[in-house]
């Protein structure tokens, strides 16, 4: 994110949205430019995944000054943007992680069936069933229902260490966050955090429910997660080093 100082507009003027595509080093990028009477300074996020662009500029900005800051900015466009390396589609014989261990992706050739992960003479695979055009979108639902059976037991045993009750847990694809908590007992999380290791599984978990008594994250907040999840700092290590790949993974 990049400052560029401007004097506070109207704040009663409404946001306005546009949409274009950006090349980077040879790639061509969506980029979404908001307009915003709230904003006094240009700011350009990578969206979680490393698939998009957003750009929040103050009105008036004129197109020359959008066009030169990001002239300016696509060395560290490039340098981000390395990242995220570009992940290879899932298909039959690719690979995903579950839990942390690679799955040789079978396609069994049957139209029913259940998605399982086996052991086999070749290693752990994952055998999906169905038409191979739906394979993605399969092993997605595998993905899902997997992390929500590990989620509901952990967040059930921290739960009753914490002393709070928990009101609903959902999965989903959230890209900005691993998980959230409401004031109301009401915990999400994405279920792509079921391909990395079950201690950061676990830490995540332990975050979550740690808002249940501590909706902040001061230092009683962290004590509380830290007695939960002892592990807690190689956990949220390894989510910074390879929670982008998770996300950039792409299903459809």
């Amino acid at each position: 994110m990049f400052p560029f100082l401007k004097k506070p507009a109207d704040k009663t003027k409404p946001i306005a949205t546009s949409t274009r595509q950006l090349a980077v080093d040879g790639r061509e990028m969506p980029l979404t430019i908001r307009r915003n009477a709230r904003a006094t300074r240009i700011t350009l996020r990578i969206e979680p995944g490393g698939r998009a662009l957003k750009m929040t500029v103050p009105p008036g900005l004129k197109e020359r000054e959008i066009a030169d800051f990001l002239d300016r900015h696509q060395g560290w466009l490039k340098a981000k943007l390395s990242r995220y390396s570009d992940s290879p589609p899932i298909a039959d014989g690719g690979e995903i992680s579950l839990r942390g261990v690679p799955h040789r992706i079978i396609h069994s050739g049957h139209l029913r069936g259940l998605t399982e992960a086996l052991d086999s003479e070749i290693g752990p695979v994952l055998s999906v069933s169905g038409m191979e055009e739906h394979l993605g979108r399969r092993v997605a639902t595998f993905l899902k229902k997997e992390a929500r059976s590990d989620l509901e037991a952990l967040v059930s045993t921290y739960a009753k260490r914490v002393g709070r009750p928990v009101k609903s847990l959902t999965m989903k694809d959230t890209r900005s966050r691993w998980g959230s908590c409401s004031w109301d007992g009401n915990l999400s999380f994405s279920w792509r955090i079921v391909m990395a290791p079950p201690p950061v599984i676990d830490y995540l978990a332990a975050h979550e429910v740690a808002h249940l008594r501590e909706m902040n994250h001061g230092p009683a907040f962290w004590a509380l997660c830290r007695e939960l999840c002892p592990h807690m700092d190689e956990a949220k290590a390894w989510l910074k080093r390879h929670g982008a790949r998770l996300h950039a993974i792409d299903f459809d």
